[in-house]
C-alpha cells in the first residue's frame, strides 16, 4: 500500500511542475545559492567543548529513554555521536567510583620532598662511587709498582 502511495505522490509531483518532486509548494522564488553559501573557510576546525553539567544531563536524558531509537532521536536533536554518549559514561562512572572510594589516611605526599630526597640520594651514591674509584684507582698504581719492583710486566709494556 505505501508504495502505491509513493507512486501516486511522484505521479502528482512531475504533473505539477516537476522540480519539487513530492514536495508541496510554497510559492516563493528558490533562494540564490550564492546567498547560502559562507565564503570564509576556517583554518583548522575547533573541538567542541562540553561542561560537565551538559554531559551529565544527556546521559540521564539518555538513561531515560526506554522505547526503540528514542536515544538515537535524542543524539541527532543533540548533535552528538553515539561515541559521545559511551566516553561520557565511563567518566560519570569514574567519578562515581572515586567519590565512593575510601580516602588514603595521613599526610599527602609532597612532590618537591620527594623530589629533593631523591636527589640527595643520587649524589650519595655518586658520592659512594667516587670514593671506591679512587681506592680501585690507589689498588692498581700499587700493583703497577710491585709488578717494577719485582720486574714483572704490566699491561703497558708489550710481553717478550
Amino acid at each position: 500500500m505505501d508504495t502505491r502511495m509513493t507512486d501516486l505522490a511522484k505521479a502528482k509531483g512531475s504533473e505539477a511542475g516537476g522540480s519539487e518532486g513530492a514536495r508541496r509548494e510554497t510559492g516563493e522564488p528558490p533562494a540564490p545559492a550564492h546567498a547560502t553559501l559562507d565564503p570564509e573557510v576556517v583554518a583548522v576546525a575547533k573541538r567542541r567543548k562540553f561542561s560537565p553539567t551538559y554531559k551529565r544531563r544527556i546521559v540521564r536524558a539518555a538513561a531515560a529513554c526506554t522505547a526503540p531509537g528514542e536515544v538515537g532521536a535524542l543524539l541527532r536533536r543533540e548533535g552528538l555521536y553515539s561515541s559521545h554518549l559511551t566516553l561520557w559514561r565511563r567518566e560519570l562512572a569514574a567519578l562515581e567510583n572515586a567519590a565512593v572510594a575510601p580516602k588514603r589516611r595521613g599526610p599527602k605526599p609532597d612532590a618537591a620532598k620527594a623530589q629533593s630526597r631523591q636527589v640527595e640520594a643520587l649524589e650519595r651514591d655518586v658520592a659512594r662511587l667516587r670514593q671506591k674509584l679512587e681506592r680501585a684507582e690507589q689498588i692498581i698504581d700499587v700493583q703497577k709498582k710491585l709488578c717494577v719492583l719485582l720486574g714483572l710486566p704490566t699491561a703497558e709494556e708489550p710481553r717478550r
